[in-house]
């Protein structure tokens, strides 16, 4: 699977598309940190507008919502190159994978379900990988740059159960995401979702190839197709009442984020020590950093999809291994 930084035919893509990937989410996120100033100047502005009629002129008004588009039509040309780029990085990485896998294909196709490793699990695999691997960069990223804004922000200003503590916002961010992760990382472990997925594709596996055989082969017997699809049916109940289990918990946390930062930030607000601007580049800054942590937590659906997938892709490589060491075994004998 990783074969593609390694071999010298794609080292140029690997490693120089990968830079580019890289440092392009790297000056997103750099846009991303001066939109948050301008927040703070605008509500600051709409704050001194609102409590005295004219304080401000149309034109003010005007340039900074000029302001905020010009930077936000650089972050989505940005963005959506960095889209582009990285769609034909994933597929090269997804090609470096089918090469080997064509080149063992005589001694794999025995094996069960090696079309469906081949074809449909390189494509979710590569998929995956672009949406969780730039993300989880992009929330690294994200940590560097906001942190420090975060806590230069929160300086001087009394916060929810750490009083006057200038790492309180940080800390508040921290306990809740990590301790959200953990809670809903440990219900997944509970409810088994990462083998219920994998048995899931097992048995897919297995009734598609029942029914490519019955294409060619009429001595297949209808009711071994409706055996196989029974064992689909009910793992399919069950991933679905597992699911049930987890989206109670994930929901449920996720909507109570919604109120965290401002939780913390009540004693300040009641005590009218930050200006609207303030609060908003705040609440923003603590957003960013506290979606950054909560990373595992939104991604865990997909990323229990790609340890699934991850597993499949494994075992059928061991298994093309193990067929070759025996080949060469009888060989030799």
């Amino acid at each position: 699977m990783f074969l593609f930084f390694s071999t010298r035919k794609w080292l140029l893509w690997a490693w120089l598309g990968s830079a580019t990937i890289l440092s392009s989410l790297w000056v997103q996120v750099k846009i991303d940190v001066m939109i948050n100033d301008w927040f703070g100047d605008f509500y600051d502005m709409i704050q001194k507008a609102l409590a005295e009629p004219n304080a401000i002129t149309i034109d003010e008004y005007w340039a900074s919502l000029a302001s905020f588009l010009s930077l936000a039509a650089i972050y989505v040309a940005i963005a959506v190159v960095v889209s582009f780029f990285t769609s034909h990085f994933l597929f090269r990485w997804r090609a470096s994978m089918v090469e080997w896998y064509h080149s063992v294909y005589s001694r794999a196709r025995k094996i069960e379900g090696a079309a469906q490793r081949v074809q449909e699990d390189t494509i979710k695999f590569s998929r995956i990988m672009e949406s969780l691997g730039t993300s989880l960069i992009e929330s690294v990223m994200i940590l560097v740059q906001f942190i420090p804004i975060l806590f230069g922000l929160s300086i001087g200003i009394p916060i929810f159960f750490f009083g006057d503590w200038e790492y309180g916002l940080i800390a508040g961010a921290l306990i809740w995401s990590v301790g959200g992760t953990i809670f809903l990382v440990a219900l997944g472990w509970i409810l088994r979702l990462v083998g219920v997925e994998y048995d899931l594709q097992k048995r897919e596996a297995a009734y598609r190839k029942m029914l490519v055989i019955a294409e060619d082969d009429e001595t297949v017997r209808p009711k071994s197709i409706e055996e196989l699809f029974e064992d689909v049916r009910s793992i399919h109940f069950l991933s679905y009442i597992r699911y049930l289990y987890f989206n109670v918990g994930r929901i449920a946390y996720l909507q109570a984020n919604v109120l965290s930062a401002y939780v913390f930030l009540a004693p300040a607000i009641v005590a009218g020590v930050v200006t609207l601007g303030v609060m908003q580049q705040i609440i923003r800054a603590f957003g960013r950093v506290e979606g950054s942590m909560q990373y595992l937590l939104k991604a865990w659906p997909t990323i229990i999809e790609l340890l699934s997938v991850y597993k499949r892709l494994r075992e059928f490589e061991a298994q093309i291994k193990l067929g070759e060491s025996e080949q060469q075994a009888a060989e030799q004998a």
